[in-house]
């Protein structure tokens, strides 16, 4: 079905809830009463990247989280507030940084491309370019995008295992695994960066065999 106005967004809505109410009797009413995701999604803004279609998850199973290039960063409180309410008050056990191949705002970074007051965000994706430049630089340049993405969400996945949010629950023995993904709008499917921290200490073992795996995957 084609958008083509404002209207037709609540016509489609409109059909949506009819039709779910007709598949699903009562859905509505049980996802009110509810909201107890065991996931949580840190992914990027980009349209073609929805974490319930992608996951398989019902609404209500997955608590999401989304910006340009999937960052987070300790000046962030509004992923910060996010992340806190997730594991202090929903107790999430998994949380995923997921990025995605042919991120625009990771191809910014990259290549150093002027895009407005965007720049200002993807500074720390370049951040992560300058850190990983001898990797990257090893690569062929035409896989050199892909790896800046999965070497990205790693580094978000160390960023999130520092906050003192995840730090004080695995502390006070909360178990909250971290996980580190790649989705590839080409096939749908999700690559397991295996950047896999599950609690207080380890990280930098891991970290450092993730980008190994970085520079030894085999790219089409």
């Amino acid at each position: 079905m084609t958008t083509t106005s404002i209207k037709d967004l609540f016509d489609h809505n409109r059909l949506w809830a009819e039709q779910m109410e007709r598949d699903r009797p009562g859905f509505f009413t049980g996802l009110m009463s509810q909201q107890h995701p065991k996931y949580m999604w840190i992914g990027c803004s980009d349209s073609r990247v929805p974490a319930n279609q992608i996951t398989g998850l019902e609404p209500g199973e997955v608590f999401v989280h989304r910006n340009v290039a999937n960052v987070v960063v300790p000046s962030d409180l509004n992923c910060l507030s996010t992340i806190q309410y997730s594991v202090d008050q929903l107790k999430i056990q998994d949380l995923m940084v997921v990025g995605h191949y042919g991120c625009g705002g990771v191809l910014a970074a990259l290549e150093g491309l002027r895009l407005g007051l965007v720049d200002n965000w993807t500074r720390h994706v370049r951040d992560v370019r300058d850190k990983h430049l001898d990797l990257l630089q090893s690569l062929p340049p035409q896989h050199r995008h892909d790896a800046l993405c999965e070497l990205n969400a790693i580094e978000q996945v160390v960023n999130v295992a520092q906050t003192t949010i995840l730090q004080d629950a695995w502390t006070r023995g909360q178990k909250v695994t971290l996980h580190g993904w790649c989705y590839s709008l080409k096939n749908g499917l999700i690559t397991d960066l295996e950047m896999t921290v599950p609690g207080i200490g380890g990280l930098a073992e891991v970290h450092q065999r993730a980008v190994a795996l970085v520079a030894e995957r085999k790219r089409d």
